[in-house]
């Protein structure tokens, strides 16, 4: 019972910590990590007690799918260059960085033990630095090769892990067989996750309820990580790939109410598993103390040097990769612009959940019998990266923001909403011009609607328009604005009565429900 008393107070500190990063300007990430450390050093609050290999099939899959489902596979093939600078061979190389350094340190361990500590704090965690990111006003661009890098980096990360794990305690390495499994398991990831995304597709085109169409795609990062992981396919490949092939084949254009369920819903599932999970993260470091015994402060100076390969090795790569991203790349990448962004996307690098998991995970004792040997200074040193990252990197970014004078709105996200906006104003013009062909409209009415379509043009591209004609398309949308504003009182007005009416006797609550979602929706609209 402790146990679960544990689970609602960290959930609850999810929902909680959202209003206070927000007023504090603190990351949300970051307050639920020393939240974490403060409950650990608690002693009236028991230790976490967590099987370290449920926490990457729990936490990553529906983390990774929803920042999966938020991108797309054109995006991934404009920005492959950057995506691969980064995603790939940044974390080969911060891993053979990490892996010289702590063999260096430590000479008695075996090569591939230092490999496995190189691998697991590679990987920036993509939860954290898109929360960290978002919370400062980083420009959409940058947020986009984090969320890029994130989705990308752990599938990496993880092989590398397990296949160095596996040299320790098998006893037993081949580099072409490591490179054939690197291989094999992108391979089975890839079938996976267009199999399972195609027979989620199939599925939902049976569902008619959008709560039933959101609850198999909650079903679906799980299905996709599992049998990916079962055949030896690299699961989080398996998740990335379910979410884009997903998105890429989104619902109807007219299904409204499964996008907004579905938005509303994983909304929620990233902010409580986000919240455990860094909750988590805090919370473990007493185990963490526990296991090292009194032997971690000399522990301090390996985690020091290794903390400083992470981030020295992170910037030593990112500036001549972003020059030359963008020199090798075309316009529309996604790729630093400035030696100030470029600084940015370095400190934004935060290791999460991923390193956390992999450190928890690695075996106790080798197939000899034997102890996996440096376990607990691998365990140590990893949290003290982990620690770091988010603590220091993540506190100290909005100040890093603002001192470089990083503007969120010197991006082209801006100018690319307002000629998305034009081009849906556009669209339903012609569509109201072949329904006048079609006869089917009122002479007065079509007027009304062209000249309603026409003043959002006239907003959204006034360049197109002469003055006079902007000047009174202006003065029509600012009456067109108060009337929506009267709209939505009389809407206000309206809720309120259906809601009046729930509370009497003999009243259906489910028919006064369906009322009220008809309300909202018109509410929401624009």
């Amino acid at each position: 019972m402790a146990q679960l008393s544990l689970l609602f107070l960290v959930l609850l500190a999810s929902v909680v910590t959202m209003p206070l990063a927000r007023r504090t300007g603190v990351p949300q990430p970051v307050l639920m990590t020393v939240l974490g450390l403060v409950m650990a050093l608690v002693p009236q609050i028991p230790n976490i007690a967590v099987d370290p290999d449920l926490i990457l099939p729990l936490v990553l899959p529906p983390l990774i799918f929803a920042v999966a489902r938020r991108a797309s596979l054109s995006y991934f093939r404009a920005n492959l260059r950057s995506i691969l600078l980064l995603a790939v061979a940044l974390v080969v190389v911060t891993t053979s960085a990490v892996a010289v350094a702590f063999h260096w340190l430590a000479p008695a361990l075996p090569v591939a033990a230092a490999v496995a500590l190189g691998a697991l704090v590679s990987p920036p965690d993509p939860v954290a630095a898109v929360a960290v990111a978002g919370s400062v006003g980083l420009p959409r661009r940058l947020v986009s090769v984090l969320e890029s890098e994130g989705l990308f980096n752990d599938v990496t990360a993880i092989v590398v892990y397990s296949l160095a794990v596996e040299a320790v305690v098998t006893g037993d390495f081949s580099v072409p067989h490591a490179l054939l499994r690197f291989v094999l398991s992108a391979v089975l990831a890839v079938v996976v996750g267009v199999a399972i995304g195609w027979l989620a597709t199939k599925i939902g085109a049976l569902l008619d309820d959008p709560t039933q169409q959101v609850a198999l795609n909650l079903l679906v990062p799980f299905a996709a990580y599992a049998l990916a992981e079962e055949i030896e396919g690299s699961g989080v490949l398996a998740v990335v790939v379910v979410g884009l092939y997903l998105a890429d084949r989104a619902a109807d254009a007219d299904d409204v109410s499964y996008r907004l369920v579905g938005s509303a819903f994983w909304d929620i599932v990233e902010t409580l598993i986000t919240g455990v999970a860094f909750g988590l993260i805090g919370l473990e470091l007493a185990t963490v103390l526990k296991d090292a015994g009194a032997g971690w402060h000399s522990m301090l100076g390996d985690a020091a040097v290794v903390i400083g390969v992470v981030v020295v090795v992170r910037l030593i790569w990112l500036l001549p990769a972003a020059w030359l991203s963008k020199r090798l790349g075309r316009g529309e990448e996604d790729t630093p612009l400035s030696w100030r962004e470029t600084v940015v996307l370095w400190w934004s690098g935060m290791r999460g959940v991923a390193t956390v998991a992999l450190a928890l995970a690695i075996p106790f004792t080798t197939h000899g019998g034997h102890d996996f040997p440096g376990r607990g200074r691998i365990v140590f040193t990893a949290f003290s990266v982990v620690l770091f990252t988010l603590l220091v990197q993540g506190l100290s970014l909005p100040w890093l923001v603002r001192r470089l004078g990083i503007d969120p709105h010197l991006d082209r996200r801006e100018q690319q909403q307002r000629q998305l906006w034009g081009r849906a104003a556009r669209a339903a013009l012609v569509r109201l011009g072949e329904l006048e062909e079609e006869d089917r409209l009122p002479i007065e009415l079509v007027e009304k609607l062209r000249e309603r379509q026409h003043d959002r043009l006239a907003r959204l591209c006034p360049e197109q328009y002469e003055e006079e004609e902007a000047l009174e398309a202006r003065q029509r949308v600012s009456r067109l604005r108060k009337l929506r504003e009267v709209e939505q009182e009389l809407l206000a007005a309206s809720r309120r009565e259906v809601l009046l009416a729930r509370g009497e006797p003999g009243a259906d609550p489910e028919l006064v429900d369906h009322v009220l979602r008809g309300l909202d929706l018109r509410s929401d609209r624009k």
